[in-house]
């Protein structure tokens, strides 16, 4: 038996905790000082307020102050806080880490190092801690049905490959599947903008539901009972969805190659297969809808006010990079036409089309 600490008790680090209980390791599961709530509550009734599932019982349970005692003996090390929380997590705990445990990263996300210059957490938490060794997880598992012990198929990467082996040995499951890499900005860049596409294949749901309110009450010519069997009521649109997820994996690919990982990665599991996830809901879904629907990006804040948007900030970091690319470097940016699409719409430019025309290979 190992001891596993977890650092994040949100829903995905919560979450966590499942396999490595299920394959017999201690977890010590410690709050940020933003899950204080989350850490009582847990400790009062064994009840996490946002994750429905019930999580394994006797888990060590500390809030943030208690960091050190959590981390005593601990011999795997779980990052599990949102991408805004990352440099918190950088500039608060990876001080207070001892350099002979390894730590694995399930934030997903990239950031600006410096203009034009795009690094994974993993990178950044090395370049910080390079005594210590890092991974991280990629891949379509969304919280919920990991703690329910749903069959899950992920990436572990790590420059290291021993240290995501590591991490592999004490966390896999008969439900939890895990495949190792040693290409991190693959693995990495796809599962970030996995976020961000989410979005743009999302606008084609809100485009339709708008066109459903619209005709509603009209008559169509085509009546329910006249529908071939097995065929689809009509109001929801699936071909436009179809494109634009297609249109992602390309951009995905072509991201990763220019960031020197395996393209390949963002048309596997990794990226298209957590794009598949995400688009069908949570926040990343219901942004994307409200955009296709019309509404300006200001309006879209005000309705999911206090909701963590990450695929914003996916959008906008690497955005920006590609434009400081193109300026310095003469990148086409027309080699991600949706990508700089969704930009403009979070820049507020709703009357823009889609630019079906440059869409494919």
């Amino acid at each position: 038996m190992s001891l596993v600490c977890i650092i994040g008790s949100g829903l995905m680090g919560s979450a966590m905790s499942v396999p490595a209980v299920d394959n017999g390791h201690q977890v010590n599961l410690v709050g940020t000082p933003l899950d204080r709530h989350i850490i009582e509550s847990l400790r009062q009734n064994g009840v996490h307020p946002t994750l429905p599932c019930k999580l394994p019982e006797n888990m060590g349970l500390f809030q943030f102050e208690q960091l050190e005692q959590a981390l005593s003996g601990a011999e795997l090390i779980i990052c599990g806080v949102s991408s805004f929380g990352v440099d918190w997590f950088a500039r608060e705990v990876l001080p207070q880490l001892p350099s002979a445990v390894p730590l694995i990263n399930v934030t997903k996300g990239l950031r600006e190092a410096e203009p034009g210059v795009l690094q994974s957490f993993p990178q950044y938490f090395s370049a910080i801690r390079p005594d210590m060794a890092f991974a991280a997880i990629g891949g379509p598992c969304t919280s919920y049905e990991l703690a329910e012990r749903r069959q899950t198929l992920v990436y572990f990467c790590s420059e290291k490959t021993s240290t995501a082996e590591f991490a592999r040995k004490l966390l896999q499951t008969n439900y939890y599947h895990i495949v190792v890499t040693d290409d991190v900005i693959g693995l990495e860049c796809s599962v970030a903008m996995k976020n961000a596409y989410a979005m743009g294949v999302s606008l084609a749901i809100g485009m339709s539901e708008k066109e459903n309110e619209e005709s509603a009450g009209k008559k169509t010519g085509v009546r329910q009972n006249q529908l071939i069997s097995g065929a689809h009521d009509g109001r929801l649109h699936y071909n436009p969805q179809a494109a634009l997820f297609g249109q992602s994996c390309v951009e995905m690919r072509r991201l990763v190659r220019l960031l020197g990982g395996n393209g390949d990665l963002a048309g596997g599991i990794p990226g298209a297969g957590d794009l598949y996830v995400t688009v069908f809901g949570g926040r990343t879904r219901r942004l994307g809808t409200l955009l296709g629907k019309g509404l300006s990006y200001a309006e879209v804040k005000k309705k999911l006010a206090g909701v963590t948007l990450e695929a914003v900030a996916v959008i906008e970091t690497v955005s920006a990079a590609l434009r400081h690319r193109a300026a310095k470097n003469g990148l086409d940016l027309h080699q991600f036409p949706l990508l700089m699409h969704m930009e403009s719409l979070l820049k507020g430019n709703t009357g823009k089309k889609l630019p079906w025309k440059q869409f494919g290979e």
